[in-house]
């Protein structure tokens, strides 16, 4: 999806150990945001794509991490199909991985790439890598609400990370050692006003030329089992500090959030094809405010997991439950089921079920993460998960050919939905959030072919059923406003063509389409579709250098994907990758 700023440096603002799948299925569906013990693959990454959403969650029968593009909206997405990042089907460049790598390119808007990595150390019993990120865009875009003369806004970002992953493997365990640094400073761009009203292009308030900046600290450790433990185990500890420089003006200092999550795993197998644990994830928030702010309390949460897996010649189950708590002003004991079944017909085809639930903590740093322009003075209260269910059909009919038919429905108390909150003066057009239970029933079809290595297309559509509370004022009972599943997509397809004419280039045609996105400002407003084409090529030279060149928004489209927050048109980047 054509886009500038929203984005998150996904690739290494968080390391996280990849500890629980090896030695404990409980806890498969642990979000692993970075392990830099893996080769790190230099994809050609859209240095453009500032905006967009969560790459495709494949609904799979063991609960999978979400894999991120590198400008994206940072956070889980709350559906199976999140809005694409251009041109990012299948045009990762065929590279020799070696133990370091350089990629940098350069594209309209001033928008760069630039990413470095080396494995210091790469034996069987010691990995140490390290990494750098960088991401900054400063062009010049046009709000959708103004016409005919369209009032113009310089939208900026600059993104840095760097980080740091060691492990060392014992005889009977591993070790696991990480940090990360990250500094981000980008501008409130979007569209000002004062409450429901939007200035007129002649009288459009003068905004605070300084720019927002954000920080964030990680450091984590861990240890696991090795592979063949009679007992497995997993535990894992991490540090978060996550800071805003301002306020909602540069008169305020920004909050800092302090943030612990502690991760236990224990599981043992019998009988030759069962297996029974116990998985454990805390998480504890502490805040420091500048000035007194009732949105932004200390809490803590929890989540313990029981369960037994079973598996038979072609079939398996996993039977468990979670019970989850939440402290403070949202306290809150609940359960949801944890169950996974996978039935395999033939050699081809595999029906599956997954039901689960969860708590999703909304802290100052998913929050940022998922959309950068949030109100840095609004705390949001942490979302519960009764239910998240998908039952669905995959298979491999034909040589080359796959599908996957899914449905799911979805259960969510304190969801959120951002919402424009138009301000005069300071920062002025920041998102609040807007707290509704909600429900979403899902329906959605993934197929893809391929021909040996010279063809690829690949076909996905989602289509999502949302429903949301209805408030009523306190004191005259009627209902207030109009509540919506605001942001959030009813319809979402996507398409690509791969092409690889010669051993050494290939070619991506990929489109994209969302539609049925709603947003509140005075008043509900439909947002207009996003409707995306795409072109990248890259070319392999030899085992040392590669080359790339995208096209993006092809269509020249104008669209946003927050209020007020136009993204760029047309352009175009190159680049190069070394790896040596």
């Amino acid at each position: 999806m054509k886009t500038i700023y929203i984005y998150t440096l996904k690739a290494l603002l968080i390391i996280v150990p990849a500890g629980f799948s090896r030695s404990m299925p409980a806890q498969e569906n642990v979000n692993r945001e970075l392990t830099l013990e893996r080769e790190y693959d230099p994809s050609v990454q859209d240095a453009n794509k500032v905006n967009t959403l969560p790459a495709i969650k494949e609904p799979v029968a063991g609960k999978r991490p979400v894999d991120y593009a590198a400008f994206v909206l940072p956070a889980e997405p709350e559906r199976e199909l999140g809005i694409l990042p251009s041109g990012n089907i299948m045009t990762d460049i065929a590279y020799d991985k070696r133990k370091g790598y350089l990629n940098f390119g350069i594209g309209n808007y001033l928008n760069i790439n630039a990413d470095a990595g080396y494995h210091i150390l790469r034996t069987d019993k010691d990995q140490l890598n390290i990494l750098f990120v960088h991401r900054s865009t400063n062009g010049t875009v046009k709000y959708l609400q103004q016409k005919p003369e369209r009032e113009k806004v310089k939208a900026k970002l600059n993104d840095n990370a760097g980080g740091v992953n060691f492990r060392h493997q014992f005889e009977e365990a591993a070790l696991k050692l990480g940090a990360s640094y990250g500094y981000s400073s980008f501008n409130y761009y979007g569209l000002p006003g004062s409450g429901f009203y939007l200035w007129p292009s002649s009288e459009a308030p003068v905004l605070d030329e300084a720019n927002q900046a954000n920080r964030l600290i990680k450091v984590n450790t861990g240890v696991e089992s090795g592979e063949d433990a009679a007992i497995g185990y997993a535990v894992d500890l991490d540090y978060t500090n996550f800071s805003y420089k301002y306020g909602l003006d540069t008169e305020t200092d920004g909050v800092a959030e302090h943030g612990v999550e502690g991760k236990l795993a224990l599981s043992s197998g019998f009988g030759g094809n069962q297996r029974a644990g116990i998985g454990g994830k805390f998480n504890y928030f502490n805040y420091s405010l500048p000035v007194e702010n009732v949105l932004f309390k200390n809490y803590l949460e929890g989540t313990l997991n029981p369960f037994y897996a079973i598996n038979g010649d072609n079939w398996d189950v996993r039977l468990g439950a979670k019970v989850m708590f939440i402290t403070g002003a949202g306290r809150k004991l609940f359960a949801s089921p944890d169950i996974a079944a996978n039935l395999t017909a033939g050699s081809k085809t595999v029906l599956y079920l997954i039901a689960d639930g969860s708590i999703r903590s909304n802290s100052a740093y998913q929050l940022s993460r998922e959309n950068r322009y949030i109100n840095p003075e609004h705390g949001v209260t942490p979302s519960r998960t009764w239910l998240d269910a998908t039952v669905g059909l995959k298979s491999g009919v034909a040589p080359g050919f796959r599908f996957n038919l899914f449905g799911g429905y979805k259960v969510t108390d304190k969801d959120y939905f951002f919402i424009p909150a138009l301000r005069h003066g300071g920062f002025g057009n920041v998102s609040n959030t807007l707290s509704l239970n909600s429900k979403r029933l899902q329906v959605g079809l993934d197929m893809a072919y391929a021909y040996r290595e010279v063809f690829e297309i690949m076909l996905k559509g989602v289509y999502n059923k949302w429903s949301v509370e209805k408030k009523k004022d306190l004191f005259t009972e009627s209902p207030v406003l109009e509540y919506g599943a605001y942001g959030r997509p009813e319809m979402e397809f996507n398409t690509g063509i791969t092409v690889r004419p010669i051993d050494n280039l290939t070619l991506v045609l990929d489109y994209y389409l969302t539609a049925g996105r709603k947003t509140y400002v005075a008043g509900v407003e439909k947002m207009k579709n996003i409707n995306e084409l795409n072109l990248t090529g890259s070319y392999t030279v030899n085992d040392t250098f590669g080359a790339y060149i995208k096209l993006n928004n092809l269509l020249f489209q104008q669209y946003e994907l927050l209020f007020g927050y136009p993204l760029q048109g047309f352009n175009a980047m190159a680049g190069i990758t070394i790896h040596f």
